[in-house]
């Protein structure tokens, strides 16, 4: 049997732009995608603390150090700048496996979405 736990989480990032114009997906800054284990292409659920929209999109590699989160596309609707946001991913595992796995969970500072 196999279950899905959370694998990548970042918890508490700042929204810095929304980009209604483009074909969907999330920017979010390398530094931000490295500490979290999250990688191009790849699924994730956002939740947006300020309306509680829950969406699912996938990442797209934004420019390292920049500090950018930018929803593009419809998800662009669900969100404003300055939104605090929490960007999770996934992955299926065994009961077993995932007893022992441990996520990589980044809190950054939500004024520069830094990780400290």
């Amino acid at each position: 049997m196999y279950i899905e736990v959370v694998k990548s989480k970042l918890h508490r990032v700042t929204v810095t732009e929304a980009n209604l114009n483009y074909i969907g997906s999330i920017t979010i800054d390398e530094d931000l995608m490295n500490a979290a284990n999250l990688i191009e292409g790849e699924k994730v659920q956002i939740v947006n603390n300020n309306n509680g929209e829950r969406l699912e999109t996938y990442v797209i590699k934004g420019i390292r150090g920049s500090g950018m989160i930018c929803l593009n596309g419809a998800a662009a609707r669900k969100v404003q700048p300055g939104d605090i946001v929490i960007i999770m991913a996934y992955a299926w595992m065994t009961a077993e496996e995932a007893k022992g796995f441990k996520p990589a969970i980044v809190f950054p500072d939500t004024t520069t979405n830094k990780t400290i």
